[in-house]
């Protein structure tokens, strides 16, 4: 078996990212609060198992993701607010709160890339603005449409979606998330878009 095989880095990534959620899974804070948190993972890699051999993204691609969905199980493991690195950080520099949710946040931004990836491909879109732009308000849509849920989930299960919601007493903190995401994509881009043209080419 040739371990550098993009198929076989593909299975270890997807192994990796299920060990991760194992764990997760075991003795988590609040069992509600860990199903609300790792829901959102669960579905989309699904999608991508079922959806692997009419569809094989890139190697960076599946690598985002995964960051993405680890992050999401640690922080449904101990509820974003709670993720003890963080708390040492936060206590350490005396911050006013635990920032994991808006590292989080951060990072799922670098999901850029795989949406620059799905417009390329299927949508055929040159390399140009319009790629860019498309690709930027699309993590947008997606991170205001996180939020929404957030809020429609926390009005209906009311105070028992507290630790869902993370907000930890800030009141912008829907936008910080937002925002951060948006910064995260911007960032994303200009730093993988190359890399990702390379992986496309041998994708081909």
């Amino acid at each position: 078996m040739e371990i550098n095989h993009p198929k076989n880095i593909h299975l270890y990534i997807l192994l990796l990212t299920a060990l991760v959620f194992v764990w997760s899974a075991f003795r988590p804070a609040d069992y509600f609060t860990w199903v609300l948190e790792v829901s959102p993972a669960v579905l989309p890699i699904l999608i991508l198992m079922l959806t692997y051999k009419r569809f094989q993204f890139t190697t960076l691609s599946y690598s985002l993701f995964s960051i993405v969905f680890i992050l999401m199980f640690i922080g449904g493991h101990y509820t974003y607010d709670d993720v003890p690195l963080f708390e040492r950080i936060q206590n350490t520099f005396h911050l006013k709160r635990n920032d994991y949710d808006r590292f989080g946040h951060f990072f799922k931004g670098l999901t850029i890339i795989p949406v620059r990836e799905v417009l390329l491909r299927l949508a055929g879109l040159p390399r140009r603005f319009w790629l860019i732009f498309l690709s930027l308000s699309i993590i947008l849509s997606l991170a205001a449409g996180y939020e929404i849920i957030e809020w429609l989930v926390a009005k209906m299960e009311g105070h028992s979606a507290k630790d869902f919601l993370g907000i930890q007493g800030d009141i912008w903190d829907s936008q910080w998330d937002m925002s951060l995401a948006f910064v995260g994509s911007i960032i994303g881009y200009l730093l993988l878009y190359r890399l990702h043209d390379q992986q496309l080419e041998k994708l081909r």
